[in-house]
């Protein structure tokens, strides 16, 4: 069991995320006080077999329900593998799977019990990261803007930055390194683009069989398909003021926009929505980013960054750029707001979800099942 992580000082926590994208498990350690990032650690990855994300697929978009248990099972077995793995944690972050998000009306759900977690796995566990946001008027994502404004600072970034985010569905996080505070007035601005890759990821698997369009092969071969595009980009939710967030599945007509094309152009043109969602975005920055730093696994598609860097007005890099790991920054980031959440320090404020003022989110969860001190 990880010792009293305490009101101060730097402690280990180990953090987890498991996306839309329905790849698989990632875990981090991170070192932090909660304020400042200290030293990245050890990562892993649980890939999730295709019948467990068929399993978890099957629970999308439901609330309650035998297959909202079903994916609770994989998700809580998958993690309970991983992190058993991991050595002199203190704290554990533990996002959970999300199947649905509906803020403005059932609120957001993420399967995966915490309390399970920490009492298999005998570390405190920090979960539901959610909810206090969304009860509390907010959209509940994204959440990892905090972890950003700490990435900027710890990478001694000084201007304006975006941090892009493509996962399943993508975010953009606009940080101001020179305010000391993340939760302080202008310091963020974060919220949802549009989707970002699940609707490909769907595409190539059904029609294909792939997971995913690797290195945007299938995609470089198409054609973009104009029309369609155009009709994606009159969605009132581009014109929307942020903060606003997305669940993975509010585009998906989006595939029924591509059904008539052919399997390339299909993929071009998928892909080119992302893009052009995340140009779109950027309308809604204080001021212009000098770079947009790229995490998750878009960044790893050359067609899609290429795509990015035609359309955005600034340069844009992965964020191995500027020493970081594009693959695990979300892990990392439940990591530092596991910490946050366990200080009693705030992890949404309004320009990042809308929430009416800062607010702390997560529920502690101890070994012993004790309510924390």
């Amino acid at each position: 069991m990880g010792r009293a992580i305490g009101k101060t000082g730097v402690v280990t926590a180990l953090g987890a995320m498991s996306g839309t994208s329905l790849d698989g498990v990632d875990a981090a350690l991170l070192r932090t006080d909660g304020r400042q990032i200290t030293e990245f650690g050890k990562s892993g990855y649980r890939a999730y077999t295709a019948a467990e994300r068929r399993t978890i697929a099957a629970g999308f978009g439901k609330w309650h329900g035998p297959e909202v248990e079903a994916a609770a099972r994989v998700v809580e077995d998958a993690h309970r593998a991983l992190l058993g793995d991991f050595e002199g944690v203190d704290l554990i972050g533990f996002h959970g799977q999300t199947l649905a998000h509906a803020p403005r009306t059932h609120g957001t759900l993420q399967v995966g019990d915490g309390a399970a977690l920490a009492r298999d796995l005998g570390v405190p566990v920090v979960w539901d990261f959610r909810s206090a946001d969304v009860h509390l008027g907010g959209e509940g994502a994204p959440l990892a803007p905090f972890f950003h404004h700490a990435c900027a600072r710890h990478a001694g970034i000084e201007g304006p930055v975006g941090f892009l985010n493509l996962g399943g569905v993508g975010n953009l996080t606009w940080v101001d390194p020179a305010i000391d505070a993340p939760e302080a007035e202008g310091a963020l601005l974060a919220f949802d683009t549009g989707p970002a890759n699940a609707p490909l990821n769907d595409l190539v698997q059904a029609r294909l069989g792939m997971d995913f369009d690797d290195g945007g092969r299938l995609a470089r071969r198409g054609t973009v398909e104009t029309g369609a595009l155009e009709l994606f980009l009159a969605e009132p939710y581009f014109a929307r003021m942020p903060p606003k967030s997305l669940d993975r599945n509010d585009f998906a007509e989006m595939v029924a926009l591509v059904s008539e094309l052919s399997d390339a152009d299909a993929a071009a043109t998928l892909t080119a929505m992302c893009a052009a969602g995340v140009a779109e975005a950027m309308q809604h920055c204080p001021r212009p980013p000098e770079r947009v730093l790229v995490t998750g696994g878009g960044r790893h598609n050359p067609v899609l960054m290429q795509m990015l860097g035609v359309s955005l007005d600034c340069p844009v890099a992965a964020v191995e750029e500027v020493g970081l790991d594009g693959d695990m920054l979300e892990a990392q980031a439940f990591a530092f707001l596991a910490v946050r959440v366990a200080r009693g320090l705030p992890t949404s404020c309004p320009g990042t979800t809308g929430v009416r003022a800062a607010v702390g989110g997560g529920t502690v969860s101890l070994p012993g099942g004790a309510d924390p001190a």
